[in-house]
């Protein structure tokens, strides 16, 4: 439906507009300049969209924005499809976290966000002038972002059934990235009216910005786990670190708990290794799901997992952990096997929970209680939950 109405609507504004020399003279200098930056930069598009997991914003919107801004709307819908074929056929293709079908519908989502956010400054000659002309040019940019987070927020949530604001609309890094385009994007467009020789130069900051991006994702990889997705054991305990001498400095409470899949290794031997990775991938992801946000998961290692609990009580921590339990239970995860496709079911989890300061005043402590607790569900019958204070 929105390829469809995307290629309708393109259609009619190409028809419909009427075009000068100057216009395709803009045309041409934002396409070629996005097709330079596209070409000095494929090494860290490449390595940008196979670090991401989530809605991917790349600097396409410096130059479509800008063609929002300064061109008809044919010329502005033109501008976007050229650029995402060129990226298509130089950086994306044969990468599989870029399909081809992807690339149409996020070429799709571009032209309907062109043609939503043009129609705010249609009428306008060359640029918005004045204040009310800014504040024209911010609508459009609101309208351009809302748009195109709507459609590939649809997209996402049809696809993966995702539901939390982080995985259909990206982190609040992932906003204001695309944020910062569409005021490059605005600065470019000034350029390109009212001082042609300086937007050369816009390629500059644009390629700064778009390195910059790849080593902040670099950075929260090394802390990532890469079979689960959540926190790797080094980065847990720091950030674990960090936040109990918070807890000690505001003399608040603070949980510890320690998670381990009962029997895990009969599914690495009757599914495979592969199957079992799959596992607890769903596991991680089950966990992090039935936390509080600003909880922290980490893999402990194996098939054991860590949740950081900041602000946490005794008498809250095990209604937690007891709604993480039940949901492991529920977990089924269809995996391929030898022997042809399955389905892994009927998981549980051992829970053991430590509470600062009862359970120890230092990280170390707690674990070490969290993990007791833990090796006690397991000897009491496993699947189920046991809080501990200090010995």
């Amino acid at each position: 439906m929105v390829e469809g109405l995307a290629a309708a609507v393109a259609v009619i504004a190409l028809l419909r507009s009427n075009y000068e020399t100057t216009e395709f003279v803009r045309f041409g200098s934002l396409l070629g300049l996005a097709f330079l930056q596209a070409e000095l930069s494929r090494s860290v598009e490449r390595l940008r969209r196979t670090l991401c997991d989530r809605p991917h914003i790349n600097m396409t919107s410096v130059w479509t924005f800008a063609g929002v801004l300064v061109l008809p709307p044919g010329l502005a819908v033109a501008l976007g499809l050229l650029i995402y074929l060129h990226l298509w056929l130089r950086v994306w293709r044969g990468m599989s976290h870029r399909p081809a079908y992807r690339v149409v519908y996020c070429a799709a989502a571009i032209v309907l966000s062109c043609l939503a956010s043009g129609a705010i400054v249609a009428g306008w000659n060359g640029l918005p002038v004045g204040f009310s002309g800014s504040l024209r040019i911010v609508e459009a940019a609101a309208v351009f972002t809302a748009a195109n987070a709507a459609i590939v927020a649809l997209s996402v949530y049809l696809h993966t059934g995702g539901r939390s604001p982080r995985s259909l609309f990206g982190s609040g890094d992932d906003n204001l990235l695309e944020v910062t385009t569409l005021v490059l994007g605005t600065s470019t467009a000034l350029g390109v009216v009212h001082a042609p020789a300086l937007v050369p130069f816009v390629l500059l900051p644009v390629l700064v910005l778009h390195r910059s991006v790849l080593v902040r994702q670099l950075e929260i990889a090394a802390n990532i786990d890469g079979k689960t997705g959540v926190l790797n054991a080094h980065a847990w305990h720091a950030l674990s670190e960090r936040e109990l001498s918070s807890a000690a400095r505001a003399k608040s409470k603070l949980a510890v708990l320690m998670l381990d899949l009962d029997h895990f290794k009969q599914v690495n031997d009757v599914y495979g290794h592969l199957a079992g990775d799959a596992v607890l991938k769903v596991v991680a992801t089950t966990i992090t799901d039935h936390v509080r946000d600003y909880d922290s998961v980490g893999r402990f290692g194996g098939e054991e997992f860590v949740v950081l609990l900041p602000g946490a009580t005794e008498t809250e921590v095990i209604p937690v952990a007891e709604r993480v339990r039940q949901a492991v239970m529920a977990i089924e995860v269809d995996v391929v096997t030898a022997s042809g496709p399955r389905t892994v079911r009927g998981l549980s989890v051992s829970i053991g929970a430590a509470v600062y300061p009862a359970g120890g005043t230092v990280l170390e402590r707690l674990l070490h209680v969290a993990d007791s607790a833990l090796y006690q569900a397991k000897r009491s019958g496993r699947n189920r939950v046991v809080s501990l204070a200090a010995a």
